[in-house]
């Protein structure tokens, strides 16, 4: 089966395509066209390619690729984006698209990573001569298979009493939660606004890393939101502590899973967790909501995320390469550094 190559500027051109694949089989708000194209459009200066697999008008998997040096290709991934922007039938599975790609890309093909992958959509497979994988991140979700009342009391008895704590103390100091949630595309600009004057008051200003309404990041979640929200399928949810602003998530969501994009809160406020405050909430309203089945995080699982959640599963890096003798030294090297991790734990 042929491979088509082209610049990735011309997924606008094959985006019903990309789209009906994505549906197919990975259902993700992650791999929608109103999520990828945005992306495509932050950094323009790394030429990213188009592959298609097959008959590019009913293709059987597409993805975008960059070259990161002589026979060296990647899957494009900028850090905005969690997973591999890769959408396939049902029945090609990593490890067959990539004995197919490599078989298909110009010149001397000397390795392919395949890098964050889901476990969901491609189970991890067994190492050989040329292939291997490597373990990424764990990351949490949660399956809205239950009650709330059921998921919450299986929640430690620690979290619980906290959070009751925290909200009995600010019903006797006179203190109101509200929780809003912006779905209007006309809030969005306002709301990601917030969402960077929050998060450049803490440690990400000083990194340079937060998002702001005049910066890419900014302009990025801002074209994402209002995109999703004009579909009915974004949701930026803000707590407030009375006038305060305390804490923010920017969801979207497609095909019953919700991703929660981005997280931030005032690092300013002691005493109490506003996020998880906020999320006791909205969680308890999307156990209601039958437009959610998955909430998922797919951030590094952190304390928090494994308060809310026992189901975690390890993202991990897919590779091709094509000596056995470098594939051998990998494996070494993995090793060595999975050793060092456990004297150090």
């Amino acid at each position: 089966m042929n491979w088509t190559f082209l610049p990735a500027r011309e997924l606008a051109r094959h985006r019903a395509a990309w789209a009906a694949l994505n549906d197919s089989h990975r259902r993700s708000p992650l791999l929608d066209p109103d999520f990828i194209e945005p992306l495509l459009e932050l950094q323009p200066e790394a030429n990213p390619i188009l592959a298609i697999l097959g008959e590019p008008a009913s293709p059987q998997a597409m993805l975008l690729l960059t070259r990161t040096g002589f026979g060296r290709w990647a899957s494009y991934l900028p850090s905005q984006m969690p997973i591999t922007a890769l959408v396939t039938r049902p029945e090609w599975d990593a490890v067959k698209l990539i004995e197919s790609l490599r078989r298909a890309l110009p010149g001397v093909v000397l390795s392919i990573d395949l890098l964050q992958l889901d476990p969901q959509f491609d189970p991890t497979p067994s190492s050989n001569t040329h292939i291997y994988t490597l373990d990424y991140i764990e990351t949490a979700r949660i399956v809205i298979d239950q009650p709330f009342d059921t998921y919450w009391a299986a929640r430690s008895r620690n979290l619980r009493h906290n959070l009751n704590r925290q909200r009995n103390r600010f019903e006797r100091d006179g203190t109101t939660l509200t929780m809003k949630c912006i779905s209007d595309p006309a809030g969005v600009r306002e709301a990601i606004s917030e969402y960077g004057r929050l998060e450049s008051s803490g440690w990400k200003a000083g990194g340079g890393t937060a998002v702001a309404a005049d910066n890419a990041q900014g302009r990025f979640y801002c074209e994402v939101l209002e995109r999703f929200c004009r579909r009915g399928q974004g949701r930026i949810y803000q707590l407030y502590y009375n006038d305060r602003l305390a804490t923010i998530d920017v969801c979207i969501i497609h095909k019953q899973t919700l991703i929660v994009l981005k997280t931030t809160y005032d690092e300013t406020i002691e005493g109490s967790s506003p996020a998880m405050l906020m999320r006791q909430t909205y969680l308890e309203e999307l156990f209601a909501d039958p437009a959610v089945h998955i909430i998922e995080f797919y951030g590094r699982a952190m304390d928090w995320h494994r308060r809310l959640s026992d189901d975690l599963r390890t993202i991990y890096h897919l590779g091709y390469i094509r000596w056995a003798w470098a594939h051998d030294k990998i494996k070494t090297i993995r090793n060595k550094i999975n050793k060092n991790l456990k004297l150090k734990a």
